[in-house]
Parts: C-alpha cells; sequence; structure tokens
C-alpha cells in the first residue's frame, strides 16, 4: 500500500474512533507534513484520500475539517438531548397508508404464473410495451408525454443518473452541473473519472449565458441539470427559462440530463387544498408544473426519473427518456453496468403506474409536504432560509458567526439532529456556503416539528 494511504487510514482510526471529532480541524498540511516526517506533496495526496472518502472537507482561506457524520445512537446522544435522534439528511417521503395501498397490486403478483413471467428471465432495458406505456403516462407533464419507445428502465434512479453520464460523457470528459447540485451527481463523476463543471445559479436555477461560455471555453460532454424543485434550493425554472436553456442546447450540440426525480410534488393544476399561499420566504406559489426540458429539446435531453420518492426506496425503478440518436448508447450502458430494472420490480411498477396507486400515493405526500412546508416557516421563518410550497427540503443560510461543519456537528450533539453541510452540495474550490440542507420528508410531522425547534434555537444560541 502507498505511504499516503497507510497515513490516511490513520487519520480514518481517529475519525473513526472519536479522537478527531466532527467541526475538527487538521493541521495545514506543512505542519501535517512536519510531524509525520513526510514531503508536502505526500500530505497533499493525504489530504486528497481523506477527502475522497467523505471524511473531511476543504473550506478556501479556513483550513479542513472533519466532515459531519450523522449522530451516532446512544446513551450518551440521549442523555445529552433528552430526545432521540432525528435524521433531517435521509429524504423519502412516506404518506399515511402508502403501503396498504401498494399491496393491492403486489397481491395479484403472487400468482405463480405471474410471478414467473416477471422472474423467469433477465428485464432488458427496454422493459416490456405494458411497461414503456405505463411509464410514459407517469412521466408525462405540463401537456408532455414521452414516446412510449423511448422509455429504457434501470433499477432505481441513481442508476438512471450513472448510465446516462456513462453513455454521454467519456473519462476525462466535463459534466456541467449546477454550482450546487445532487450530491450523488460529484459521487458518479468521480468514479467514472469525468471532470464536472460548475455552472452559475439565479433565482430560477441554472443560467444559459453561464452554461454557453463554459462550453465555448471547453467543450462540454453533457449538463446535468434539475429544473424543477432543484435540490437543495427549491428552484423551478418557469417556461421561458427552459426555452432559453434548450436553445443553447440546440445550439452547442450539448446534451441535457434531465433529473425530474422531486417533480411529482409540484402539481399539474394549482391545489387549493391545504396548500400555502407562498413559500416561507415569501415566495408566490407555483402555478402548475410546467412542461420538463424535454419537451422543448426532445433531441437534446435525457430525462431520468424514478418511484423512489413517489413510492418506496425498498421496491423502486428508475426512468430515463432518451432521444432517438441516444437511445441505443444509454441502453448499452444499462447493461454494462448491470444498471437494468428487475422483473419484480418493474411487473410491480407498471401495475402501480396503470391502478392508480401512484397518483394517490403522490396526492397524500403533496397535501403532506405542504404542512410540512408550513411547519419550516413557523419554525425558522425568522432565519434566512430558501424552499418552496411542497418541497422536501430547505436550504437555511446559517447566522454568522456560524460554520456550516460546525453547526451541523452542534446540531447532532446538542440538539440530536443531523443535518447536511451545505459543503456536500457544492462544485468547485472555495464555493462551500455557510449553509445547510434540512430534509423535511423522513420523520413524523412531531419530530419534525421538535427538530426544528431545537435547530432554530441551536442557531440563536450560537456556537
Amino acid at each position: 500500500m502507498e505511504e499516503y494511504r497507510r497515513i490516511a487510514d490513520r487519520v480514518a482510526e481517529r475519525i473513526a474512533d472519536g479522537r478527531l471529532r466532527p467541526g475538527d480541524r487538521l493541521p495545514p498540511q506543512r505542519v501535517f507534513a512536519r510531524r509525520h516526517r513526510i514531503a508536502g506533496s505526500t500530505a497533499i495526496r493525504v489530504y486528497g484520500e481523506l477527502a475522497r472518502r467523505g471524511l473531511v472537507v476543504g473550506e478556501v482561506g479556513r483550513g479542513t475539517f472533519v466532515r459531519a457524520a450523522p449522530p451516532p445512537p446512544g446513551p450518551a446522544l440521549a442523555e445529552a438531548t433528552g430526545a432521540a435522534p432525528v435524521d433531517l439528511q435521509l429524504n423519502y417521503p412516506v404518506a399515511e397508508g402508502q403501503t396498504e395501498l401498494m399491496a393491492r397490486a403486489l397481491a395479484s403478483l403472487a400468482r405463480p404464473d405471474v410471478l414467473a413471467a416477471a422472474t423467469a428471465r433477465p428485464v432488458a432495458a427496454v422493459g416490456t410495451a405494458e411497461a414503456r406505456a405505463a411509464a410514459a403516462g407517469l412521466l408525462g407533464r405540463g401537456g408532455w408525454t414521452p414516446d412510449p419507445a423511448a422509455v429504457l428502465f434501470a433499477g432505481n434512479g441513481r442508476q438512471a443518473i450513472a448510465a446516462a453520464v456513462s453513455a454521454l460523457v467519456p473519462p476525462g470528459g466535463r459534466l456541467a452541473v449546477e454550482a450546487l447540485t445532487y450530491p450523488l451527481v460529484k459521487a458518479v463523476a468521480e468514479r467514472l473519472g469525468v471532470r464536472l463543471v460548475p455552472i452559475a445559479l439565479d433565482a430560477e436555477g441554472m443560467r444559459p449565458d453561464a452554461l454557453a461560455a463554459a462550453h465555448r471555453a471547453v467543450p462540454l460532454g453533457a449538463v446535468y441539470v434539475q429544473p424543477t424543485l432543484h435540490n437543495p434550493l427549491s428552484l423551478t425554472m418557469g417556461d421561458q427559462r427552459r426555452a432559453e436553456l434548450a436553445a443553447v442546447l440546440r445550439e452547442s450540440g450539448v446534451t441535457a440530463i434531465e433529473d425530474t426525480t422531486w417533480a411529482f410534488l409540484s402539481p399539474e393544476v394549482p391545489e387549493t387544498s391545504g396548500v400555502p399561499a407562498a413559500s416561507p420566504t415569501g415566495a408566490p406559489a407555483p402555478t402548475g408544473a410546467p412542461a420538463p426540458l424535454a419537451a422543448h429539446a426532445p433531441a437534446h435531453v435525457v430525462l431520468v426519473d424514478s418511484l423512489s420518492k413517489r413510492l418506496s426506496p425498498g421496491l423502486t425503478v428508475g426512468y430515463l427518456v432518451a432521444p432517438e440518436a441516444r437511445r441505443e448508447g444509454l441502453a448499452e450502458a444499462l447493461r454494462s453496468g448491470a444498471w437494468t430494472a428487475g422483473g419484480l420490480a418493474l411487473a410491480a411498477a407498471t401495475r402501480w403506474a396503470g391502478d392508480g396507486t401512484v397518483e394517490e400515493v403522490v396526492a397524500a405526500k403533496r397535501r403532506d409536504m405542504a404542512a410540512r412546508g408550513e411547519l419550516v416557516g413557523r419554525r425558522l421563518g425568522a432565519h434566512t432560509i430558501r424552499t418552496a410550497p411542497r418541497s422536501a427540503y430547505c436550504w437555511w443560510d446559517l447566522p454568522a458567526p456560524w460554520r456550516a461543519e460546525t453547526f451541523v456537528a452542534a446540531a447532532a450533539a446538542r440538539a440530536g439532529v443531523a443535518v447536511t453541510p451545505g459543503s456536500a452540495f457544492a462544485v468547485g474550490a472555495g464555493s462551500a456556503p455557510d449553509a445547510v440542507r434540512v430534509g423535511l420528508a423522513s420523520p413524523s410531522y412531531a419530530d419534525l416539528d421538535g427538530a426544528l425547534a431545537r435547530l432554530a434555537a441551536l442557531a440563536d444560541e450560537g456556537p
């Protein structure tokens, strides 16, 4: 084993056993090199290896800090906070009664002949004609419905994203992303040897002019974008912005990977029952789901989605809507990566999409997230937060003098709450903001209420 990895292993052991705690600052690299009697270049590699493992985060001008971890269960934490740990990093919405609704469709799969048909052989990336038709109906929105022939299937949404990046961007190539992006994309790019290029954001999301400039500087292989309920900022592009972004794609020839995983929370038609008139930040409520970017530039967009958030991560399917010119390459990426859907999951998903189960569960989740959004406004309204009606998360710009990593560590130790530091979403050196993402979807309403109250008190109390 190379020397830098052995040293990184020793530092990792100190983090694991608690001698180095979340928020602790590591010494400057030159000091670290002197203490360990190694070359400065080796120290750089040690810190890089620790960052690659997700154990530390570097903040330009401040140093390198131990990354916050989810709060460990145990007597010490329970005694310190008086409450069980609440995980606001995990973020899967659960609607009341959804298990019973899902069970209805699964009952028919228990028949031996149906089960045999679903499990007798591996499923191809193209699935079945019935599955493609059901998926097309599920993914259509804003007056747009995909061609069923364009639908491919993955095991889940993450695999759909990985397949799309693999098919569109060669190793060493450049993938444009929002300056704050879904952390999984960072991990996928690193695994595939793809370089991420951060693109500036404004109030509607990715700026088309910034994307065009990045492509002119050095050609891009593809762009990953979340136009609806962007994670973590909850931004949604209007139709005009989508048209402008589509124009850049057509003019440059770049293909976009459009992630619509959270778009289901934005309804097709504005709902009036139980929905706040404005977000906790005062932004107007959305007027209904816009058509996806794929509707504006169908030949230049690969749409990815899944059932993980709509229904459940335990039995799910990922979807890709592929332009004809990209379809075979994407199917091959799914096959070679072993990312195709399982037969049982695909059969269940097809039934859930066709019998109204998905629609019924989604409606319940929208109502639930609207209520949770109102709770955020009550508990955190005095702070600088960014969210939207029905969004499953909020972005919290922390008050000075809090640093994100220190706040995350304090939240775990003093409030019994796990939140995600802004550095997990940031792309590019020196871009880690002093902010956290608060997931709203997974805990019970009562647990969320208590957790938000403790976080607000912690923020006011200061480091």
